[in-house]
């Protein structure tokens, strides 16, 4: 985990398939608050003790602390993918969506979480193209992850 944040930049989405089965970028940290994981849990109606009650998660939690919602962390690969991977040529990029996400590791309150993105495939069509990314969102001082999944983007050029 003493790898620095990256972003890979390509001046064309034709330049991405030198990249499959290679890691494409690191975000930054993100710091998962007790105000964030709050906001996400009115926002969503998942008012649960464990999310929310710092007193009853002290209490009672395994964690010993409130954890965030594991659709809190999943929502943040989307802003870290901004901060993995540019292509200059690209006119709109779409999130398409999940095509696997497993959930590793509860990640407490003031854990500080950060994503690493490798090209798992590419397809190309005449308007862009589909592709995956494999993500490991690591939560630093743990030795399992916060979740792993494949992110299915679509680019058009």
């Amino acid at each position: 985990m003493s790898q620095e944040a990256y972003i890979t930049t390509l001046e064309s989405l034709k330049d991405l398939e030198q990249y499959v089965g290679k890691e494409i970028g690191i975000s930054s940290w993100i710091t998962i608050t007790q105000e964030m994981i709050n906001s996400f849990g009115v926002t969503t109606m998942d008012e649960q003790w464990i999310h929310m009650d710092a007193e009853k998660a002290k209490a009672h939690s395994p964690y010993g602390d409130t954890i965030a919602h594991g659709f809190l962390v999943m929502s943040l690969l989307v802003p870290m993918s901004y901060e993995v991977l540019k292509m200059k040529d690209v006119k709109m990029g779409v999130n398409y969506g999940l095509n696997k996400l497993r959930f590793t590791n509860a990640t407490k309150s003031g854990a500080r979480i950060r994503g690493k993105a490798t090209l798992k495939e590419i397809d190309y069509s005449d308007k862009g193209a589909k592709y995956i990314t494999s993500w490991v969102v690591e939560i630093e001082g743990e030795e399992k992850p916060a979740l792993v999944a494949e992110w299915i983007g679509v680019a058009y050029n």
